[in-house]
């Protein structure tokens, strides 16, 4: 499933072809969204909102539609009157004179107002956008520690949108062993000095994946673009002490670490004893 990173991506992109421009042909595959085309025509796509891996498509007349790619939902660009892709089941198509936006296989997808937004069964319960530039690490760090999250294992915390709305499976690994963090731990084990470090991968992990993930840097390895140091790379050499990444299951969803960097608490407390 995208993550919070690559909805954002994607809504930038969208963004870049069609904002501001006015709508020629508006077309919704879902009965319950088609009476909704013709009112579209005419108006403008005024911005793209993200909401973890929620997208907002915000029309001037004050219609938003909502979107949520799941597993199988994707966005394209293409050139308007193009043909849709036969080997997806296409769901939204909205168009300018120059641009095509469409939207293939999402199976969640709704027309909201700003009302409704703020009453949404996944919008009004998620937790704060990883992305927004106004979350701070000292906002990420209250979290951790409140009564709701302080006593799970961290391998689940990361995973639940209340949390953090935009983080999923690969930003759980790479989060866990940029803090030096175990996943099998609880908050409430750790040092303050590790609950700290945990908050700044939270946001430094998932912003240079927005930022710079799939750019290319002849020296990614030691460079500043994003790039997987423990996710689906087991039996690889840790980047940081060289000891060989393992696969395992947590919370239900394939997860890597290294077990000489990410030591859980209780381990840790056994060698010094």
């Amino acid at each position: 499933m995208p993550e919070g990173p690559e909805i954002r991506r994607a809504a930038d992109m969208l963004a870049r072809a069609v904002q501001d421009k006015p709508l020629t042909h508006v077309w919704f595959a879902f009965p319950e969204l088609a009476h909704y085309a013709p009112q579209l025509v005419g108006q403008t796509i005024v911005r793209f909102e993200t909401h973890g891996k929620a997208l907002l498509t915000c029309f001037s007349g004050g219609l938003i539609l909502y979107s949520h790619n799941q597993l199988y939902g994707v966005w394209r660009v293409a050139v308007p009157g193009v043909a849709a892709d036969s080997a997806r089941s296409l769901r939204v198509r909205l168009e300018t004179a120059d641009s095509a936006i469409l939207l293939y296989s999402a199976s969640d997808i709704e027309m909201l107002n700003r009302d409704s937004v703020a009453d949404h069964p996944f919008l009004s319960r998620i937790g704060p956008d990883v992305l927004d530039n106004a979350l701070t690490p000292e906002t990420v760090r209250e979290r951790l520690v409140s009564a709701r999250f302080r006593r799970r294992q961290l391998g689940s915390v990361l995973l639940d949108q209340r949390f953090l709305a935009g983080l999923g499976n690969y930003l759980r690994a790479e989060i866990l062993w940029q803090a030096r963090v175990s996943g099998l731990d609880a908050v409430q084990n750790l040092a303050p000095a590790a609950i700290s470090a945990l908050a700044d991968a939270c946001l430094s992990v998932a912003r240079l994946s927005y930022q710079t993930r799939g750019q290319v840097n002849e020296n990614h390895h030691h460079g500043a673009l994003f790039h997987f140091r423990v996710f689906q790379r087991e039996g690889e050499a840790c980047e940081r002490c060289g000891s060989a990444i393992i696969k395992t299951t947590l919370s239900g969803r394939p997860f890597w670490f290294c077990p000489q960097c990410q030591p859980p608490v209780g381990a840790l407390s056994s060698r010094s004893g």
